[in-house]
């Protein structure tokens, strides 16, 4: 197979369009979209239409297409999508976030043809946040012979770890003609050493199994990443005819009551963080470079395990937590037999689940970092009959296709005790949907004032509430038997359950599988001292678009109910916001799993005092790491988070005072004083000795100041994140700054995206102009095909005008002389080029 990447040379339109424009794929069709209060995707989809949209490219045909099978391989399509060849149609997909690919079919070499792809996504809500619109991943286009390698047909298992090294199955399938003289080899290596060989005639039914021996093992963890490279070489008598390559870790898995999760036998508690697909102000667009920035700023905060929420990660994300060490529950899907929003695919699930189960596993059984299928998430009719049902059979398909991983499924008690009792959650005041897709008018509840105090502290207390609902017997009777399906039990916001769950059935295993931030000091303990409790994951480590406002805080009379109003955009409750800065819970999580010893600070907003907070149980503070007030006088209440015994906080080197820290307080210890510019510093002690400390300091007269994360872009699938900030020349970030920023782009670069972490806007992420937040706006450049300097120029309208030189240096199209798989193939390649 030679797989070559076919992103560029598309157009792209909207139906009711004329003209097309040039576009680069991945591309997201909804982030660019005018946003309103009456939009369909409402609060769910943080205000955007939904639409239908048409993407084309003219194809040559190549010399060997008549010996050759052609296909498109999409990473993912949301929408409704018809795929045609010359008007032809050719595949279709009614999956989002489903890898599927097209044949070509009958083409002619030397022809060139058109190939269209066409996106409805006009039936909206279809999901509980922001999910974009059109090719949002990668697209490849493949060519194979006629005996060849299947798609996703190479699969490697560790079967056992000894000191005499690591015994590994390596399966080959076969598609295609298998004639006499067929044989497949195995090669096995590690930063370019041979490590295994093993070859082999293929069998008339086309599957190999190759047991290969592994000496001095390099086994992968979230700790020691190591990975291996394995090439599958297919030949007919003597002749190559095919190859595949993979990476991959060598690794077991276990779970039990006893011990827990064992990775390579050695017991880990898993620091999680849920992540939505979206990449902030990208939209849905998905970029390698944007995938492994997330994974890394994760992983360097503490984490080790990260949450697909709630569908498929894709296969950049993945290839980041291979490289980078972080553990992944992949989940299938949100939505199960029962509506959530109007037009969700709860009419069609009975249908399609198998298809996107057996993509999902095909996309990940190679996979080291994933360790862990979530089959579903919050599908409150497993507390029937029915839903039970179905939970045993997605579980034994997952079983089935890939017995080497165990199966969760996240499962929010207090939704299933409703569902038990015949109410659901999801129903909204005109809709109501039943698993045959009869739509319903439910009858509709007299309004309350959203703004009203009584709805701001039920608000405030969700959390609460069903972390004691949680608890109830009838909860226990509404999730026992969907627990008992799967090999451990997802709990979603009720951890007051493990220790009498445990005790009541002491074979189960348990993980936390969404949980408010705050609660994780109290979470924590338990997943330490409660046996058969493997971890927890936070919602949210990366803030994300759509359900907009659920972890924002609101002030004075503004509405507090997690439901936020027209322009809520972002989400709120992620410990890093939506352009990656760190927020308190990320703080707090360091400090509770011990993963830093410097303090972490925080200051609530001086430019809200006085006005009543209406907060969200998703988001426990909103202070900010900052000490940058200019014009604010008063009070300051200053957060410090530490695994210290106790912590001191100086201002401008005078003592404010030495308190308790640590477990004894919940990793936080809290201070007032009178704010003054200067210098915050806090220090820990651990039995009187110092053990880290770290400042915040007082902006100086800001200017606008460009700061990259990198200067070079390795061609056009790479990106370059510049932060625009209003700071001083010490760069530090003067909060209380606010100004508008127009970005300008000369040579091979493109902008691809402009805003900031404000969780309600107007402004849009696609155009050039943006105004700042916090002092802060982040501008995303993406390289061009061609060599040769970027330069980036910023002009703001008080503090002056910027510029930064990047390069786009594009690696060669073409780096090995095989094929390579798409979930290793990053190169920014001319797409008219083939690897082969």
């Amino acid at each position: 197979m030679t797989t070559t990447l076919f992103t560029d040379g598309w157009t792209f339109r909207k139906a009711s369009a004329a003209v097309p424009v040039p576009v680069r794929l991945p591309h997201d069709a909804m982030i660019a979209e005018t946003r309103s209060p009456d939009a369909a995707t409402g609060n769910h989809g943080g205000f955007f239409p939904g639409g239908r949209y048409v993407y084309a490219k003219e194809w040559l045909v190549p010399d060997d297409a008549g010996h050759r099978t052609h296909s498109l391989l999409f990473e993912g399509v949301y929408g409704i999508t018809s795929v045609t060849l010359d008007g032809r149609e050719v595949g279709t997909s009614d999956s989002g976030y489903r890898e599927f690919a097209v044949t070509l079919g009958d083409i002619v070499p030397g022809d060139r043809v058109t190939i269209e792809v066409h996106v409805d996504n006009t039936d909206v809500p279809n999901s509980r946040w922001y999910t974009g619109s059109g090719i949002y991943r990668p697209v490849w286009l493949e060519s194979v012979g006629a005996t060849r390698i299947a798609r996703d047909g190479v699969h490697v298992v560790t079967r056992s770890i000894a000191p005499s090294g690591a015994a590994v199955d390596v399966t080959v399938h076969i598609d295609g003609e298998v004639p006499a003289g067929a044989a497949a080899a195995v090669t096995i290596s590690r930063d370019g050493v041979v490590v295994a060989h093993e070859q082999t005639s293929v069998p008339a039914g086309g599957k190999i199994t190759f047991p290969v021996t592994i000496r001095n093992t390099q086994l992968w963890s979230a700790d020691h990443p190591d990975l291996y490279d394995v090439r599958v070489d297919l030949s007919v008598d003597g002749d190559p005819v095919d190859e595949r390559r993979i990476r991959t870790g060598l690794r077991t898995v276990q779970v039990d009551a006893r011990h827990g999760l064992r990775v390579n036998g050695e017991t880990v508690l898993l620091r999680g963080a849920c992540v939505h697909h979206d990449n902030g102000i990208l939209g849905a667009a998905t970029f390698a470079a944007s995938e492994r920035r997330r994974a890394r700023l994760l992983k360097e905060t503490g984490y080790n395990a990260v949450r697909s929420a709630h569908n498929p990660l894709s296969r950049s994300f993945l290839d980041a937590c291979d490289e980078l060490g972080l553990y992944v529950m992949d989940e299938l899907t949100d939505v199960w037999l029962k509506h959530k929003t109007s037009h969700d695919g709860a009419d069609r699930f009975a249908q399609t689940w198998r298809a996107d189960a057996a993509a999902l596993i095909a996309k990940d059984r190679n996979r080291a970092s994933v360790i862990m299928y979530s089959i579903g998430n919050e599908i409150a009719e497993t507390a029937t009959d029915t839903g039970v049902t179905a939970a045993r059979d997605i579980d034994a398909f997952f079983s089935q296709e890939d017995p080497a991983r165990p199966t969760t499924l996240a499962v929010n008690l207090l939704l299933n005790m409703m569902a038990s009792r015949g109410s659901s959650p999801f129903e909204s005041e005109n809709y109501a949907g039943d698993a045959g897709g009869e739509k319903k008018k439910s009858k509709k509840r007299p309004k309350k004032d959203a703004t009203s105090t009584a709805a701001n502290l039920v608000t405030a207390k969700l959390g609460r509430i069903m972390e004691l609902a949680s608890r109830l017997p009838a909860a226990d009777k509404a999730s026992r038997d969907s627990f008992a399906v799967v090999d451990v039990a997802g709990y979603n916001y009720a951890f007051g359950r493990y220790k009498a769950d445990r005790k009541r059935y002491p074979e189960r295993v348990i993980v936390g599988s969404e949980s408010m931030p705050g609660d994780l000091p109290a979470i924590w303990k338990r997943v330490t001292s409660v046996p058969g409790v493997i971890g927890d994951f936070m919602w949210t480590g990366w803030d994300y678009l759509g359900e907009a406002g659920i972890g924002a805080w609101s002030y004075g009379d503004d509405p507090g109910s997690i439901n936020k109003p027209y322009p809520a955009l972002v989400a709120g409750p992620g410990a890093f916001d939506i352009t990656g800065l760190p927020g308190v819970p990320a703080l707090l999580a360091q400090a509770v799993w011990g993963t830093s010893n410097t303090p972490g600070i925080a200051v609530r907003p001086m430019d809200r005092q006085g006005q009543r907070a209406n907060r969200s149980p998703w988001r426990t503070s909103d202070a900010v790491s900052s000490w940058s007030w200019r014009g604010f006088t008063g009070a300051a209440d200053i957060e410090v988070y530490s695994a210290a015994d106790e912590v001191e906080l100086l201002l401008n080197g005078r003592s404010i005072g030495r308190k308790k820290a640590g477990l004894r307080v919940d990793f936080l210890t809290r201070f007032r004083t009178t704010y003054e510019p200067g210098e915050l510093v806090a220090v820990g002690y651990v039995q009187g000795v110092e053990l880290g400390r770290s400042s915040l300091r007082s902006s100086l007269t800001p200017s606008l100041t460009l700061r990259p994360e990198t200067t070079t872009m390795a061609g056009p699938d790479d990106l370059a994140y510049v932060w625009i900030e209003l700071a001083d020349g010490a760069g530090v970030v003067d909060i209380s700054a606010a100004d508008e920023v127009t970005v300008s782009i000369a040579g091979p670069a493109t902008l691809a995206g402009l805003g900031n972490a404000a969780t309600s806007t107007e402004e849009s992420f696609a155009d050039d102009q943006h105004t700042t937040s916090g002092g802060r706006a982040l501008a995303i450049i993406r390289g061009g095909i061609a060599s040769g300097d970027v330069t980036v120029t910023v002009r703001s309208a008080h503090h002056g005008t910027a510029t930064l030189r990047l390069k786009s240096e594009p690696e060669d199209a073409v780096h090995t002389p095989t094929p390579v798989d798409p979930s290793r193939q990053t190169e920014p390649a001319d797409l008219e080029e083939t690897i082969s």
